[in-house]
């Protein structure tokens, strides 16, 4: 993540949105349209909140 000089409860919002997506791509039992949709979704959020892969 970048450093940044206040943690706000939206940057807080949005990891738990992430942690969920990435839950849910876990699951075996999604369509390949809801699989790339929620890659799409992660790589968004992990932009947003420059977190390095």
């Amino acid at each position: 993540m970048k450093n940044r000089s206040k943690y706000t409860c939206r940057d807080y919002r949005e990891e738990m949105i992430l942690l969920s997506l990435k839950r849910r791509l876990a699951q075996k039992n999604l369509s390949d349209k809801e699989r790339r949709f929620i890659i799409e979704e992660i790589e968004k959020l992990e932009s947003d909140l420059a977190i390095d892969k």
